[in-house]
């Protein structure tokens, strides 16, 4: 079985602290939460409100970073700094809610199926096979073609819906381990509902390996609204996201390269992040793994 960051010998906490890659991607990982938590306060300027009298120069193009600008300024003459900042909280909330959601659906779908097998079994996976033959990028376009003022609630519920697949597939696994150990057996014998087994016995030991998985899977829900608003098919304008600033900023690729330098080192230092902190929590708490 996995261990506990909390475990009473603390052999888990006392291996991810030796672990200096997840302590530097632990700490940039608060550091982003708390700059996009505060992200009204610390914006210069309202994101969506262009200055365009003093930003944009005659040719159009945007000023670069000054004492009212730190970043410079986007091509529509909005301040690029409170840009990013607003930009980094939507990302963060969208990956987080789908993060959540795909692992409340993918969790739940694993435990039930790797715990009772069969008929059950068959029926949950074939599900599965068929939400993976979907195009994703095609239902996202469908979807955002079909509701008429698509809003951020509705990418994190495409994003959490259609990606849960492999957490539920690595979940069963797990289960299906754990539904023939001993404390399992003995528990059943004992006259033990499947409710009751489930909740006190298989949730707790499945829990770690979620909590591996989340992590690194925020980082790729990151990478993937991204895409989408990169796409046109993801965070509605003006709101913005980091792949939304990269898909403003794209005519403007050569003749002012920083419009897409800094939301694509913001994107890389967070998807890297993410995956520090989830590889240190993997060999944590399942060294073994």
């Amino acid at each position: 079985m996995t261990e506990s960051l909390s475990s009473p010998d603390g052999r888990a906490w006392k291996r991810f602290k030796r672990n200096r890659g997840a302590l530097v991607g632990a700490i940039i990982v608060l550091c982003i939460a708390i700059v996009a938590l505060f992200a009204p306060v610390l914006a210069p300027h309202d994101p969506d409100t262009p200055f365009k009298e003093r930003t944009l120069s005659g040719a159009g193009v945007p000023i670069g970073p000054d004492r009212q600008f730190p970043l410079g300024a986007d091509p529509l003459g909005r301040c690029e700094m409170s840009r990013l900042l607003y930009g980094g909280r939507v990302s963060l909330a969208v990956a987080l809610a789908a993060t959540l959601l795909l692992a409340l659906v993918g969790t739940s779908i694993g435990v039930v199926s790797g715990y009772f097998g069969g008929w059950t079994d068959s029926v949950l996976m074939r599900s599965v096979d068929v939400l993976l033959s979907f195009p994703f990028l095609l239902v996202c376009m469908a979807i955002n073609k079909i509701v008429a003022k698509p809003g951020i609630w509705v990418l994190f519920l495409v994003l959490g819906f259609l990606s849960w697949t492999g957490l539920a597939r690595q979940v069963r696994a797990r289960t299906m381990q754990l539904r023939s150990l001993e404390f399992v057996v003995a528990a059943r014998a004992l006259g033990a509902s499947h409710g009751r087994i489930i909740v006190r016995h298989i949730l707790p030991n499945v829990l770690s390996l979620v909590i591996v998985l989340c992590t690194t899977l925020v980082a790729e829900m990151i990478i993937v609204e991204s895409v989408l608003s990169y796409l046109g098919v993801g965070v509605v304008p003006p709101t913005s996201s980091w792949g939304s600033m990269l898909q403003e900023s794209d005519p403007l690729m050569r003749s002012v390269p920083r419009l897409l330098a800094i939301p694509g080192l913001a994107i890389t230092t967070t998807v890297v992040a993410f995956n520090l902190l989830g590889e240190g929590l993997r060999d944590a708490l399942d060294p073994k793994a």
